[in-house]
């Protein structure tokens, strides 16, 4: 049988892993690469930011994927600072 501030041990340290292994994921999720040209292949319902002289200033286009027959959903959005990051990726 098991000591009690064993199990506690177990448990404390089982939520750390998972605490730590969730603020992984969540980084990357937080900022979103703005392209400089659409790509020419985007799977259904996947959102990029696009750097597009269609949109004014201060805002990006945000292109939605869509599934076979159907155009792409294209509107300009307003980002906050924090909420993207103009980077050199490319399509």
């Amino acid at each position: 049988m098991r000591t009690p501030g064993l199990v506690d041990k177990q448990t404390n340290m089982r939520s750390f892993a998972l605490g730590l292994i969730l603020s992984a994921v969540a980084v990357p999720c937080v900022a979103q690469t703005i392209l400089k040209s659409e790509p020419l292949v985007l799977a259904p319902y996947e959102v990029v930011l696009v750097q597009d002289a269609s949109c004014s200033a201060g805002k990006v286009l945000k292109v939605t994927g869509s599934i076979r027959g159907l155009h792409r959903r294209k509107i300009c959005v307003s980002l906050a600072a924090e909420q993207a990051s103009l980077a050199t990726a490319t399509p």
